[in-house]
């Protein structure tokens, strides 16, 4: 059987509650498509995410890494198409702000997502779930950890899917702050349709 690393994120900045943890969390240990789902959950520091990332690459040796952000305010799923070598946005947890500082001072300027994203598109709008690609994952953590993994697998040669996927707040978090939600069973649906696309 195949390996799927799935990444989530813990709460930020002041969102107390990131949906990701929980779908990271409840699809743990899952078999979906032929994938041996291993459900992870990241910090959100810029000197330990990517990190964090490489070495649950090296430990579980996946054929296929996603990872999941809150895009709070986006009101669907938004495969992203490509990650930059730039730090930047607001704080992260941990009290640091970067100020648009390369990921690696020798990485290229980007790396394109290896993930069927077009198709992940289409098969969530087959199920009536909006979607739709986004061309940038911003600067802040998602962008970080979707570049280490990308980089990480371009440098050793790794013929792997990788990628991020942004999602919507959930009701519960909408209920703290006011945004457009999901339910926390079709942001899971949304995931295990993602899933099922990988060849």
């Amino acid at each position: 059987m195949k390996r799927l690393l799935l990444t989530g994120f813990e709460p930020f900045l002041d969102f107390p509650i990131n949906p990701t943890t929980s779908i990271a969390q409840t699809l743990n240990g899952r078999q979906i498509n032929g994938y041996e789902v291993t459900g992870e959950v990241l910090t959100v520091d810029f000197s330990k995410s990517g990190e964090q990332l490489i070495e649950l690459m090296k430990q579980h040796k996946p054929d296929a890494v996603i990872s999941l952000g809150l895009a709070a305010g986006r009101n669907c799923i938004t495969p992203e198409r490509i990650a930059i070598n730039c730090n930047d946005g607001p704080v992260d947890n941990e009290g640091h702000k970067p100020d648009g500082e390369p990921i690696f001072s020798d990485g290229p300027d980007g790396y394109f997502s290896t993930l069927p994203i077009k198709q992940i598109v289409a098969r969530l709008k087959e199920e009536k779930l909006p979607a739709k690609i986004s061309n940038t994952a911003g600067a802040y953590l998602c962008n970080n950890v979707m570049y280490h993994g990308l980089h990480y697998a371009k440098q050793h040669g790794l013929n792997i899917l990788s990628g991020f996927i942004h999602m919507p707040a959930s009701h519960a978090l909408a209920v703290e702050k006011s945004m457009p939600s999901w339910s926390e069973e079709d942001l899971q649906k949304a995931i295990i349709i993602a899933i099922e696309t990988l060849p």
